[in-house]
């Protein structure tokens, strides 16, 4: 969706952060909801070589983005992936059950997940009006 939204299809995009998930591979540190927005503001900013010039905006959208981040998650007493989720990844039984029990901690996730993207969103449309001084029209990929 957030690909689409930014004019862009790249499936190889979507393999680099899957191992976000979990909070990097499992491990329960820093949320894949706050890498993957990083990621998303890193492909329309960031620079492709060496040689190119860096666009200043990556930085300061990508702080934005995780004041934003920290500020949802305040309430799970952090950003990682431990304190939203409260789940082993490494315990199969914990991890069935995070998927499987509607009551789990999974529906925080998702929550997550929407609200991020829409911060996301907000973010990127006001840099795109203050670089433009218009709407950005909505691209089609």
């Amino acid at each position: 969706m957030g690909q689409e939204k930014m004019g862009e299809k790249d499936d190889g995009a979507i393999r680099a952060v899957g191992a976000f998930g979990g909070g990097i591979a499992s491990s329960g540190g820093v949320c894949g909801i706050l890498l993957g927005g990083v990621a998303a503001i890193s492909s329309l900013y960031s620079r492709a070589s060496l040689v190119e010039k860096e666009d200043p905006r990556l930085w300061s959208l990508s702080a934005k983005f995780l004041r934003e981040f920290e500020k949802m998650t305040e309430p799970y007493g952090g950003s990682n992936c431990r304190d939203i989720a409260r789940v082993d990844w490494r315990d199969r039984d914990a991890v069935k059950a995070y998927y499987g029990d509607p009551d789990s901690r999974r529906r925080e996730c998702i929550r997550l997940v929407g609200e991020a993207a829409e911060a996301l969103g907000r973010l990127l449309e006001a840099a795109a009006e203050r670089s433009t001084g218009q709407p950005e029209p909505e691209r089609k990929g």
